[in-house]
């Protein structure tokens, strides 16, 4: 096989740019979804359950998509139909969402929202699903830590516009309190603005990256299995044959996505009583609009944070290696997250989102480094779609459990799921120690036979 020649970071930036909108839309979705729901009537116990829609569409739609998009060329390319597809229909979802208080007639609005929900997680889902297998697809394992990085930058910067999103509108004057819908129009149009960065950002994508047709493909990865005509079955027999370093990811992501679950669903809330102390029906209120907004600034500082270390990670890893610069990033997420449980103000809530930041630019990036040093040739695709179940798994876990932890035995108290999730994280910090990463063996390997090459040489 010949080598792939190495990309200029303009190039690799473009690849990963419509990452940056459909981060934007998920943390639209992070920073909203829950009080929107409570304002259509849902209880903070049964928040997780509506919550468990984006595991359940990402555990049934990427390794789907994985599968297909390692199959498919056209016009548009291998991945890239897929991009495009998903953000249409992510779109119309962010457009109808906030707007499920009008639609309500038999059918209650908290149904339809969730329904929106659910149609959005399935879109947000085909989008994204390819991004990781086209970075793998196009670069040389010597760029790989780059590319996910940059990756995980954009993925930053997304984040942080659609957390400030409803921030910025109350601050222009946009109203804060509910309307007819049941939604205040800061929310409304955040979630418009966010539709139309979501298309843009992958249409740039589209029309700026490259993807390598079947033969060039072949000539770097070898006679890839894309070729085969092969069924759904396929996907139980990859899921069998996964690699030793995919299952012992595993743990690492089942600790470190049931913590991101928990403080997704549970920090509005857990800032609204804990912080703020409000009660009784408080999302109607101003007060509890104005902690939801602080809710979304903080989510918004830990994404910044998290665009900014990312750039930090491919030196770092280097230096300290891949496993030990994950095990770091968790453990400063961990104490960030049990942080909160002290905080009393809103300065100290941004404090304890910088230890978030740090895990969450890593949870993006290294474990798929270490992951694509071990993927076999032409099934990039529909490795990364079964890894997501590593992903979904824990959060399906805490969406059936997590409502009634908080209810039963925290005694409806939600601070206390965010301090569990600060444990989660130290947890998934060393559990990664004792992963096996075969990519950055390989490389060390074929650094001392180079250098070994040239001793002899001279």
């Amino acid at each position: 096989m010949a080598a792939k020649p190495l990309l200029k970071t303009g190039q690799i930036f473009s690849m990963s740019f419509g990452f940056l909108g459909i981060q934007c839309g998920f943390a639209l979705q992070n920073t909203n979804t829950s009080r929107i729901l409570q304002s259509f009537g849902a209880n903070v116990d049964q928040l997780p359950a509506f919550w468990l829609v984006a595991p359940i569409m990402g555990m049934i739609v990427q390794p789907l998509i994985g599968h297909y998009s390692d199959r498919t060329w056209n016009r548009l390319g291998r991945r890239k139909p897929y991009f495009l597809t998903g953000a249409l229909l992510s779109v119309l979802a962010l457009i109808l969402l906030p707007n499920s208080g009008s639609m309500a007639g038999a059918i209650g609005a908290l149904w339809i929202g969730a329904g929106f929900v659910m149609i959005m997680d399935a879109s947000f889902n085909v989008a994204m699903e390819p991004f990781r297998a086209l970075v793998a697809d196009n670069l040389p394992d010597s760029q790989r830590s780059k590319g996910f990085a940059i990756q995980a930058c954009l993925i930053g910067i997304g984040a942080v516009g659609g957390s400030y999103m409803t921030s910025i509108l109350a601050w222009l004057g946009v109203s804060q309190t509910s309307g007819p819908n049941g939604v205040a129009d800061n929310i409304k149009y955040s979630f418009y603005i966010g539709s139309a960065i979501f298309i843009i950002a992958i249409l740039v994508t589209v029309f700026f990256s490259k993807e390598y047709p079947p033969k060039e493909y072949e000539l770097y990865h070898g006679h890839a299995e894309t070729k085969k005509k092969a069924g759904l079955s396929e996907i139980g027999r990859d899921f069998m044959r996964m690699p030793k370093t995919m299952k012992q990811l595993g743990l690492v992501q089942f600790f470190s996505w049931f913590a991101m679950f928990s403080m997704w669903v549970f920090t509005s809330p857990a800032v609204a009583t804990h912080v703020f102390g409000l009660a009784g029906d408080y999302v109607h209120t101003r007060a509890g609009n104005n902690a939801g907004n602080m809710v979304g600034n903080a989510f918004g500082i830990y994404n910044g944070v998290g665009a900014l270390y990312a750039l930090c990670l491919t030196p770092m890893s280097r230096r300290l290696g891949r496993k030990l610069t994950h095990a770091i990033s968790l453990l400063a997420g961990g104490i960030g997250l049990i942080s909160i449980f002290f905080v009393r103000s809103e300065w100290g809530l941004y404090y304890s989102m910088i230890g978030v930041g740090l895990a969450w630019a890593s949870i993006l990036s290294m474990p798929y480094v270490i992951l694509s040093g071990c993927i076999p040739a032409g099934k990039m695709g529909i490795y990364m779609g079964i890894f997501n179940f590593f992903i979904t798994l824990p959060q399906i876990v805490n969406g059936v459990f997590g409502g009634w932890i908080v209810k039963h035995l925290y005694g409806d108290q939600p601070i206390y799921s965010i301090i569990m999730a600060g444990f989660c994280l130290i947890a998934a910090a060393i559990s990664v120690l004792f992963v096996y990463d075969g990519g950055a063996i390989r490389m060390q390997q074929e650094k001392a036979g180079f250098y070994a090459a040239e001793q002899t040489a001279s």
